[in-house]
């Protein structure tokens, strides 16, 4: 997902970009200076050493390494049977935290420990129902045994936490209004945006504009900003629905228009710490930022209707950007594999893979319609991406060449809809009537492992929404939503 950084480097912009370093990571040396860093060990690609820190990821050359890091790098791939070394985005989310969209790393890939691996008939057990999330589409960040959404109830937009054990409410405050007004609600109105947590604080957005920091422990305001307002940012038609990255001590967000397409804030106070000034997407539309250290830089991707950009993580300065004929509506967001960055949206628009050149320079290495992927979503598993493509329904491509492997739309009721990974295996969740799939991630061919309905569902969607919220399984709990119902269903070996 990253470029080669050296430790020397990674290890003086650690507690910058990174913050503090994770309790149960490994201390790494380095062979010639004797410089120490605390990260977790990903996987070997090639001869770079890919480490997290706090979900971010950097890659280190092992020859840098010493001799005991290159013995335990060694070490780990032969225990894994060579597995340590290969392409790919890596779940470097663990298994009891969620703390944003997509995961900590934005791949939308959960781990496999200890989860299910064949559903038994009927589906997993469920475990409880929260009965009071409003209206929306807003998925879920979970830390610490608290569940984070958003919702509509009445014509007020409420951040609302929820007790994992048990379902019960912990708190919910009221971030803005939401009188149905200002964007369309034709499809159902109500959040679209995921909450972000970071250390104890939540950053969420709502769907006309207002960007609040509040308190993970109790709710309360922290401080909060208006994308439109204050920016002269300007929605897609539904609304603003991306959900906000925290980076560092930033929180950076797209608000689009003429005038910052992409704004940072400092986490902690609100203030503004720079503004993109030439990024001037006019409509801000759907998908969410994705961090990146490229050509020896961190970069914040943001894909929008007629381009892919690529910013200075530090000032804000147009780094690259490639074009893209969306249409509508563009939603999902990019996936990201050292140089290389694959956007999809639908509408008829397709797919296609840059490469990104040593001097920030853009180049598509292909382009075609076999993935049309509308907003359920792309993961990337080893050599392969799965997803939704109108018209084809569940679809295996490869990264390489973009061709298609297989599709599937007959069995299970895989038309369309979410997809999220555990592992080596995907859940697929049928928007139209919210049928819950489990199927193997493989390019060997589509092969299921079970299937069930999600209950209950909601009989105030409005008759033109569907089943739209995102799944997610966190700790053995995988965590459906229809409108007002939070479902969570047991998924533990």
């Amino acid at each position: 997902m990253t470029t080669r950084t050296p430790l020397l480097a990674l290890s003086a912009l650690a507690v910058l970009l990174f913050g503090a370093p994770q309790s149960d990571a490994r201390t790494w040396t380095q062979a010639e200076t004797g410089r120490k860093i605390e990260a977790d060990f990903v996987r070997l690609e090639g001869d770079l050493v890919v480490l997290s820190m706090n979900g971010q990821l950097a890659k280190v050359p092992l020859a840098q390494l010493s001799e005991e890091d290159q013995a335990f790098v060694e070490e780990t791939k032969a225990a894994s049977g060579g597995d340590a070394e290969g392409g790919g985005q890596a779940a470097v989310n663990n298994g009891t935290d969620w703390p944003q969209w997509r995961g900590a790393d934005r791949s939308n890939i959960a781990p496999a420990d200890g989860i299910m691996k064949e559903w038994p008939d009927g589906g997993p057990k469920q475990l409880w129902v929260y009965e009071d999330a409003g209206m929306g589409y807003s998925s879920f960040s979970v830390v610490g045994g608290k569940l984070f959404t958003m919702g509509t109830r009445g014509e007020d937009v409420f951040v609302i936490c929820v007790n994992t054990a048990d379902g019960s409410e912990v708190w919910s405050t009221k971030i803005s209004e939401d009188d149905q007004k200002g964007y369309s609600a034709g499809w159902g109105h109500g959040p679209r945006s995921t909450p972000t947590y970071d250390n104890g604080k939540l950053y969420a957005l709502g769907p006309k504009g207002t960007l609040a920091c509040l308190s993970a422990e109790d709710g309360s305001k922290q401080w909060s900003k208006n994308l439109a307002s204050d920016f002269g940012g300007k929605a897609g038609g539904w609304g603003f629905a991306e959900s906000p990255l925290v980076d560092g001590d930033k929180v950076v967000v797209a608000p689009g228009g003429q005038d910052a397409g992409i704004v940072a804030f400092n986490k902690e106070t609100g203030a503004t710490l720079w503004k993109a000034e030439d990024v001037k997407p006019g409509k801000a539309e759907y998908a969410s930022i994705v961090p990146v250290e490229m050509n020896g830089k961190r970069q914040y991707l943001r894909l929008f209707e007629q381009e892919l950009v690529s910013v200075d993580a530090e000032s804000g300065d147009l780094l690259w950007k490639t074009e893209w004929p969306g249409r509508t509506a563009v939603i999902p967001t990019p996936i990201v594999d050292g140089n290389e960055v694959y956007i999809t949206s639908g509408y008829g628009v397709g797919c296609k893979l840059v490469k990104v050149g040593a001097e920030n320079n853009a180049e598509d290495v292909w382009d075609n319609k076999e993935m049309k992927n509308h907003h359920g979503g792309v993961v990337k598993i080893g050599d392969h991406l799965y997803g939704f493509s109108d018209g084809a329904g569940l679809i295996c491509q490869e990264w390489a060449t973009g061709e298609m492997v297989w599709n599937e739309k007959g069995q299970g009721k895989l038309i369309k809809g979410a997809v999220h990974a555990v592992g080596d295996q995907l859940i697929c969740l049928n928007e139209d009537d919210g049928t819950v799939t489990l199927v193997d991630a493989t390019p060997k061919g589509f092969e299921m492992h079970g299937q069930f309905q999600l209950q209950p569902q909601s009989e105030n969607r409005n008759p033109k929404g569907k089943v739209w919220t995102h799944p997610i399984v966190v700790d053995g709990k995988l965590f459906l939503r229809d409108q007002e119902y939070i479902v969570a269903y047991d998924v533990k070996g």
